[in-house]
C-alpha cells in the first residue's frame, strides 16, 4: 500500500496516526481499497511505513469503529461493505447543501476527520419500538445491527428493510456493542463449558461455586468491592435480583414494603417491584443523582431505596463521594436498605469512578447495601445474567435467610452451562480486555454525539458523563413528542425521557438514545436526523 492510497509525510503537522486514519479512509472511500480487499496486517504496515504498530493498531480500530474495516479473531482484517457510505465529493455536496445553512453532522473520531454523510433521500418510515425500560427487547432480526457474539458482522452491513418491530436505525437506550467480543475466547468458554460432565441436579442456589468466586474477583478488580464468593447470588438480570431484594425486604417487614425510587428513573425496575408486592415511592433527582435530602423529609421513611449513583438512569448524574456517605448514614438512621444499581459503572468517560457504596460502608452500614450488577451492557443482554451482592455474611442475617428461601422455593433461573461459561470468560481475561476495548469505542461514539448535538439552544445535551446512552431535553412535551413521531417516521428508533417518570403528570420533556450498538455510518445518519428534527422544532 503505497501511493495515493497511504502516504506519510513527516515533515507535516498532523500527527501520524491522523494520516493513518485518513489516508486508509481516502482510499476506501475513493474506490483504490474495495470491500472485501484484506488490508495488510498491523505489523506488516508498521513495518513499511516505518511508523510504531500500536499507531496502527489504533487506527484500524477507529476504522473498525467507524464500520469502514471489518475486523474478525483469527483472520485478516478486510474493507467492509459499507453500504450507505458516499464519494467524497457527494459529501461535499451534501454539506453544501444542508438545509437553512446548519452543517450536516461531521462523525469526527479522534482524529477530526469526518465519516461518510448522511444520505439526502429520506429512508422508508418504520415504526420504532418504545419501550420505558433501559434496555430494548430483543427482536428476532435486527437490521444492520453487529453481530451476535458467535457470529459478527460488519459493524457497517447494510440495513435490512425495518420492520414494524425494529427500527431502520435503531437507537433505543440500554443497547450494547458486541462487535467487539473476542468470539475466539466466547467460543472456547463455551466449549470448556459444553465439555463439563452433565449433572443430574439443579444449578446451586445462590449459583455455580466457580462464577460466584470469578464475579467477586471482578469486583474487587473493577470496582474495588471487597466481597467473599458465598455473597455472591447470580441472578437473571438486573430485574430479577431488584426482585429477589424486594421480596427479601418484604419477608423481614412482615408486610408490603415502601420502596423509594428515583424519579425520573429506571422503569422496569419500579414495575419489577411493584409485581413483587412493594410500593414505590418517587424521589426526586438533580444534577449529581438522587436528593437524600428528599429522603429525610418523607413523611415515613421508606423500608428500602433503589438508587443508581454510578450514573443516574436517565439524566447521567454521579453522586459525590460526601453524598453517597450522607445516603448510608440515612439508611442506617432509618433502618432502611439501600439497593446500589452499579448501572454503567464501567464506561466512565469524564473522571476518575467512584467507589461503590458497597465498599464505602463502614462496619455499623455493612448490612446496609446489596449491590446490583449484570454483564448485560458489558458483555451482551442475550446472556440474561447478573449479580447480587450481599453484605457480609452476620452483617445482615435476616436478608441472607430471606434470599435463601425464596431460592429454595424458585431455584436459580440462570442455566448452569451459560454460568460455567460465563465463568471461563471471566477467567480468561478476555471481559477485563473487552470492557477496556469497549471504553475507547463508546468514548469515541461520544465525540459523534457531541459534535452532533452540543450547543443547542433550547435543547440542551446531557448524560454523557459516562455510560451508553444520552439525554435531549425539550422545552415542552409538545415539542419532544412531535420529535420523536418524526423520528419515528423515519425510521429512527428513540424513547422520549416521559416514559422514566415515576410521578404521573410530573413528566419531563425530551429524549433519550443510545449510541453503542449501531455503525458509525448509522450513528452519523441517525444524529443528524435527531439534529434536523430538534432544529426544525425549534424554529
Amino acid at each position: 500500500m503505497d501511493g495515493p492510497i497511504l502516504a506519510i509525510d513527516r515533515k507535516a503537522g498532523t500527527p501520524l496516526g491522523v494520516q493513518l486514519v485518513e489516508g486508509l479512509r481516502r482510499g476506501i472511500l475513493g474506490g483504490a481499497l474495495r470491500p472485501g480487499d484484506p488490508v495488510p496486517s498491523t505489523r506488516a504496515l508498521a513495518s513499511e511505513l516505518g511508523v510504531s504498530r500500536s499507531a496502527v493498531v489504533t487506527a484500524y480500530e477507529q476504522l473498525a469503529g467507524e464500520g469502514y474495516l471489518e475486523m474478525r479473531q483469527g483472520a485478516a482484517t478486510r474493507v467492509a461493505e459499507l453500504g450507505a457510505t458516499t464519494s467524497v465529493a457527494a459529501q461535499t455536496r451534501r454539506r453544501e447543501a444542508a438545509h437553512d445553512g446548519e452543517p450536516a453532522v461531521a462523525a469526527s473520531g479522534s482524529s477530526g476527520a469526518s465519516t461518510p454523510a448522511v444520505p439526502a433521500t429520506p429512508a422508508a418510515p418504520a415504526t420504532p419500538a418504545a419501550p420505558a425500560s433501559r434496555t430494548a427487547p430483543a427482536a428476532p432480526a435486527a437490521p444492520a445491527a453487529q453481530g451476535s457474539p458467535a457470529s459478527p458482522a460488519s459493524p457497517a452491513a447494510p440495513a435490512s428493510p425495518a420492520s414494524p418491530d425494529e427500527p431502520r436505525i435503531n437507537l433505543l437506550p440500554g443497547r450494547p456493542s458486541t462487535s467487539r467480543i473476542d468470539t475466539r475466547a466466547w467460543r472456547s468458554a463455551w466449549r470448556h463449558a459444553a465439555a463439563l460432565d452433565i449433572p443430574a441436579d439443579a444449578p446451586p442456589m445462590f449459583g455455580v461455586p466457580r462464577l460466584r468466586s470469578e464475579i467477586a474477583d471482578h469486583l474487587r478488580l473493577a470496582r474495588g468491592v471487597s466481597c467473599s464468593p458465598d455473597d455472591i447470588v447470580v441472578t437473571a438480570g438486573t430485574s430479577e435480583a431488584v426482585g429477589l431484594a424486594a421480596f427479601a425486604v418484604a419477608t423481614i417487614a412482615g408486610r408490603p414494603p415502601v420502596v423509594a425510587v428515583e424519579h425520573p428513573g429506571y422503569p422496569s425496575a419500579r414495575r419489577t417491584l411493584e409485581r413483587r408486592g412493594a410500593g414505590t415511592a418517587p424521589v426526586e433527582v438533580d444534577a449529581d443523582g438522587l436528593v437524600v435530602d428528599a429522603l429525610r423529609r418523607m413523611p415515613r421513611a421508606p423500608d428500602a431505596v433503589m438508587v443508581t449513583p454510578s450514573h443516574q438512569y436517565p439524566l447521567g448524574g454521579r453522586l459525590p463521594v460526601a453524598t453517597r456517605l450522607e445516603l448510608l448514614a440515612w439508611a442506617r438512621a432509618a433502618g432502611a436498605l439501600v439497593i446500589e444499581d452499579d448501572y454503567d459503572s464501567e464506561f466512565r468517560h469524564l473522571g476518575p469512578p467512584l467507589p461503590a457504596l458497597a465498599s464505602l460502608a463502614s462496619r455499623d452500614d455493612a448490612g446496609r447495601v446489596v449491590l446490583v450488577g449484570s454483564f448485560s451492557k458489558v458483555l451482551t443482554p442475550w446472556l440474561r445474567l447478573g449479580y447480587l451482592v450481599l453484605p457480609p455474611a452476620g452483617a445482615n442475617p435476616a436478608l441472607r435467610e430471606a434470599i435463601a428461601g425464596t431460592r429454595a422455593d424458585e431455584t436459580c433461573p440462570v442455566p448452569g452451562i451459560a454460568q460455567e461459561a460465563v465463568a471461563a470468560l471471566l477467567a480468561s481475561g478476555a471481559v477485563r480486555r473487552h470492557i477496556a476495548v469497549s471504553r475507547r469505542e463508546y468514548a469515541h461514539r461520544r465525540r459523534l454525539v457531541l459534535t452532533a448535538l452540543d450547543g443547542l439552544r433550547g435543547a440542551p445535551l446531557s448524560g454523557l458523563d459516562g455510560g451508553l446512552h444520552a439525554v435531549v431535553e425539550m422545552r415542552d412535551a409538545a415539542a419532544s413528542a412531535a420529535v420523536v413521531a418524526r423520528l419515528g417516521s423515519e425510521g429512527i428508533g428513540v424513547v422520549p425521557l416521559s416514559d422514566y417518570s415515576a410521578v404521573p403528570g410530573e413528566e419531563r420533556s425530551g429524549i433519550v438514545f443510545g449510541y453503542a450498538a449501531p455503525s458509525d455510518t448509522q450513528l452519523v445518519e441517525g444524529l443528524s436526523r435527531i439534529r434536523a428534527a430538534i432544529l426544525d422544532r425549534l424554529r
